[in-house]
């Protein structure tokens, strides 16, 4: 079986269990981070959206994002462009990632695409569409356990604390790691994911991923890129190349949106 992958993808390292490119792409900016500005700007508790966070859809802007993004892989070296696909099931995330392939010119023959769950949004349960301000005088023995535990630890009624998101994505990791070793993988998701995949990978703890979250907003539309390197331990592991990288979008006149999603708590 060894040989026969070998010689179906002879770019694969015969102990490698990783891909050799994998991509980590936020969505574009959505209708949910315009509605969240303009609560905020008015002081309102609430945000003013009436559909589920999963159906929130991009915005104008967001989805000028994406088509500058897909452009910058479509010139690509052949070998760096995506060739899997995974993208959260959330509509930004999914009309995210068709603008991506399409604006890439990538063909139908040449990559798979995959929705899986494991790479949504984290959920906020009774504090859904609440600014802080809301948080605090509707629900403010929440806003204290938050303060008491951290963003990391907290978990809402009915909703997802971090460590959460992270034993949903260390599955989803796994399944990468066996299906889609050697492969050029693009993985299309939210700002919360980017950052609890850097947790995974790169074996970060609680204190160093919430620095990394206190120092830099996840911009929209960008780029975290790992690469595949056989000389970190005995199989190989994957290397941090990029960090939310927005070139893509600068080079095409596209402005650049680190806001968090609509719904509190979002990064």
């Amino acid at each position: 079986m060894i040989g026969t992958l070998l010689d179906l993808f002879p770019h694969v390292k015969p102990n490698q269990i990783w891909p050799n490119l994998l991509y980590v792409v936020r969505h574009g900016e959505s209708a949910g981070n315009v509605a969240r500005d303009a609560a905020l700007e008015a002081g309102h508790p609430m945000i003013a959206l009436d559909i589920r966070d999963v159906d929130v859809p991009l915005s104008d802007l967001g989805q000028r994002q994406a088509i500058a993004l897909g452009n910058w892989f479509r010139f690509l070296p052949a070998e760096d462009r995506p060739n899997v696909v995974l993208t959260s099931p959330y509509l930004r995330a999914r009309h995210t990632a068709g603008l991506i392939v399409k604006a890439a010119g990538l063909h139908e023959d040449s990559y798979s695409l995959v929705v899986d769950e494991r790479l949504r949004e984290k959920e906020f349960g009774i504090l859904d569409r609440l600014t802080a301000v809301g948080v605090e005088e509707i629900f403010p023995e929440q806003a204290e356990f938050r303060r008491l535990l951290g963003k990391f630890y907290h978990r809402p009624p009915g909703g997802e604390s971090w460590c959460d998101v992270i034993l949903r994505l260390r599955s989803a990791t796994e399944m990468i790691s066996r299906e889609y070793r050697g492969q050029r993988v693009l993985i299309v998701c939210h700002s919360v994911v980017v950052l609890c995949m850097r947790y995974i990978l790169e074996h970060l703890t609680e204190t160093e991923l919430l620095a990394i979250d206190r120092k830099t907003e996840v911009a929209n539309c960008s780029v975290t890129l790992y690469e595949h390197d056989e000389a970190l331990g005995p199989r190989g592991n994957l290397r941090l190349k990029l960090f939310n990288f927005v070139a893509p979008l600068e080079d095409a006149g596209a402005p650049i949106t680190s806001k968090p999603d609509a719904f509190i708590g979002a990064r």
